[in-house]
């Protein structure tokens, strides 16, 4: 049973999708004047400092169980360590925003597949056909960019791989065992959690060199503030309220979304074949997230 919401609730499932967006636009913008473990180690670090001010300036609880603050930190490795690595380093090698965006988007029809046997929610005929049609989709998008110039790495497509599968776990995880961890206490400990390990990759794998360029500090700003903050903290309050095939539905927007403002920013473009890919996708994600009846294993 979710806990009561607040009333500003109704408007945070469409401000959580622009800012959402918007995370894959910030990342193409600062991935080019940075490695992608060592950007993510400033942006663990800077975010892990802020939460821990306004943490100590409210006075806010810590988890009341060493279990609990446990639960926190592998949801924060999978949720932050995972997905945003993955997304990183596809960018950085290359993949389109919206194509990055799109993997990842696959995580209401993943969330959906693995929701029963873990939360109890139960698959109709009709979502599972919107699976096989998301996932058409997808492969409709990757095979536009297989070939020809700026032909897609496996590698690339590995790391889009390993996003949804950290978004997907890390939410999962959240809604099983988080949902009586404080969210401050949970957001310090999710982003130190995640910044060690990061931070021996960085160290371990790159030169830990960063241009620190206008638009650099712009796109770390942004992901520290507004998404580190802002866009997580609206996603774990979603999924305190909320069933979580639910809020993963708000990932179907995302992709479209993501690819308008790439286009606007970026004049990135999709080809015919991928287009026709992100409409299926979307259409078989839209039928996943058409009602998911609860129910008992």
């Amino acid at each position: 049973m979710s806990n009561a919401a607040p009333p500003w609730l109704r408007f945070a499932p469409a401000l959580f999708v622009i800012l959402w967006s918007s995370g894959f636009i910030s990342i193409r913008l600062g991935v080019p004047h940075a490695e992608p473990f060592s950007y993510l180690a400033w942006r663990y670090a800077l975010a892990s400092l802020l939460l821990f001010i306004v943490f100590l300036v409210v006075r806010a609880p810590w988890p009341s169980s060493p279990r609990l603050a446990m639960h926190s930190a592998v949801a924060g490795l999978l949720v932050h360590g995972a997905y945003l690595s993955g997304c990183f380093c596809a960018v950085r090698l290359g993949m389109p925003t919206a194509m990055v965006a799109l993997i990842a988007g696959l995580q209401p029809v993943l969330t959906a597949m693995t929701s029963g046997p873990l939360l109890g929610e139960r698959l109709s005929r009709v979502q599972w056909a919107g699976i096989a049609l998301g996932f058409l989709g997808v492969t409709l998008v990757v095979s536009s960019k297989w070939t020809g110039p700026g032909a897609l790495t496996g590698a690339a497509v590995a790391w889009g791989v390993v996003a949804l599968l950290g978004i997907t776990f890390g939410t999962l995880y959240q809604k099983r065992f988080c949902g009586n961890v404080p969210l401050l206490a949970s957001g310090v400990i999710q982003y130190v959690t995640s910044g060690i390990p990061t931070v021996l990759l960085a160290y371990w794998l790159e030169s830990f060199t960063i241009d620190w360029t206008p638009q650099f500090v712009f796109a770390l700003g942004w992901h520290v503030v507004v998404l580190s903050v802002g866009a997580i903290g609206l996603l774990f309050t979603l999924i305190r309220h909320g069933e979580a095939s639910r809020v993963a539905s708000l990932f179907f927007l995302t992709p479209p979304t993501t690819a308008v403002m790439a286009f606007l920013f970026f004049d990135e473009r999709l080809a015919p074949v991928a287009l026709a890919g992100l409409a299926a996708s979307a259409i078989g994600v839209a039928l996943v997230t058409g009602g998911i009846r609860m129910g008992r294993t």
